[in-house]
């Protein structure tokens, strides 16, 4: 007789399967490295030489468990932001955090709103639970506020996703349309707003913070502007009620030592972090020359990547990817119609754009 361990009903109905298809498991499958990682949004530039040191230092101490309130490391965010140390929730970057607070929401067949094409992530979160998801197109190449209140007012959803700066695409929404989103969350519904990207956005993206507001969590990383992706830190903002609630279902020591003293050492090196904006613009810039001269439109970008648009449908942009990656380059695209135009590629120093910018043409020229 075989004895096997029973799943439940749902995890027996899922697929196996990741969001993303990592660099790392490209390479392995293609037998080499790529030599242009320009495709996971990372920060290539690297992070604080100070945020390098702290973690230097507090890897003669990996022996200890990381402190399970992160209490450093949210006083310090709280202060930063002008807000109490409760209304700060530290995480496993924002995957983890959007992976408790989905478990906290959703049980089996509650609905769920987003857009077709936005993070998928927090789609792969919502399915393991269980969830219903409901999308609604972009619209301009533009998450769409109103329509994602429409459908959550339509579906009775208990949680609305919306990225500001959004990924794929790039794009943004001012803070007059996000305070009015805001206003319009319908009764027992909560906003999840993603702004991983916010420290790259012009002024003006970003409402002001207020967390008397029960109905919205704003989610913040170190992954990107801060360059500490693999470390794995990010934090939440919101109500002390709705923070609160992550202790009922957190990994308590999730975050390690390491990680709490890199973020901690990042975000005391201010200079750094407008160093390192100043040269992503730079690098938005750059690809969006390098986008004009082989006739493709660069999407205006408030993050640290550029979605170019390919000029045809998705098959072609699939082809185009593919050139790139045969030529050792390592860029991605958006998944859905009509964004799926587009191949997405991250800012990175100059070696990196002159190789994306060589082999650009010639994968067009293949794909053609």
């Amino acid at each position: 007789m075989t004895r096997r361990p029973r799943f439940t009903d749902l995890a027996t109905r899922l697929p196996a399967s990741v969001p993303f298809v990592g660099p790392e498991a490209q390479e392995r499958r293609r037998g080499r490295p790529f030599a242009a990682r320009l495709g996971a949004n990372e920060l290539v530039f690297g992070p604080s030489p100070r945020a390098i040191a702290a973690m230097e230092s507090a890897a003669a101490e990996a022996w200890k468990y990381g402190d399970p309130e992160s209490h450093e490391l949210r006083h310090a965010i709280a202060a930063r932001l002008g807000v109490a140390p409760g209304t700060i929730m530290v995480g496993e970057g924002i995957d983890g955090l959007l992976g408790y607070l989905v478990r906290l929401f959703v049980a089996p067949g509650d609905a769920v709103v987003t857009s077709h094409g936005a993070y998928p992530t927090f789609n792969y979160h919502v399915a393991g639970y269980g969830g219903h998801l409901h999308g609604v197109p972009y619209r301009d190449d533009r998450e769409d506020p109103q329509a994602l209140l429409e459908r959550a007012r339509e579906t009775g959803a208990k949680l609305i996703y919306l990225a500001n700066p959004d990924n794929p695409m790039g794009t943004w929404h001012g803070a007059e349309s996000i305070a009015e989103m805001i206003a319009g969350v319908p009764d027992g519904c909560l906003l999840i707003l993603d702004e991983a990207y916010v420290e790259f956005a012009p002024a003006g993206t970003a409402p002001p913070i207020d967390t008397d507001t029960p109905h919205v969590i704003r989610m913040r990383t170190f992954s990107k502007a801060h360059g500490l992706a693999g470390m794995r830190v990010g934090y939440a903002i919101g109500h002390p009620e709705l923070i609160s609630a992550f202790n009922k279902v957190r990994n308590h020591f999730g975050m390690s030592r390491l990680s709490q003293a890199a973020a901690l050492a990042s975000l005391a090196d201010t200079a750094h972090l407008a160093e390192t904006i100043a040269r992503v613009a730079g690098a938005r810039d750059r690809l969006a020359e390098i986008a004009a001269e082989n006739g493709l439109a660069a999407l205006p970008s408030a993050t640290n990547f550029v979605a170019m648009d390919c000029g045809r449908d998705g098959a072609f942009a699939a082809s185009v990817l593919d050139g790139l990656l045969a030529r050792d380059v390592f860029v991605r695209m958006p998944f859905v119609a009509p964004q799926d135009r587009c191949i997405r590629v991250s800012c990175g120093p100059d070696a990196d754009l002159d190789r994306f910018a060589t082999a650009l043409p010639e994968a067009l020229k293949s794909a053609r």
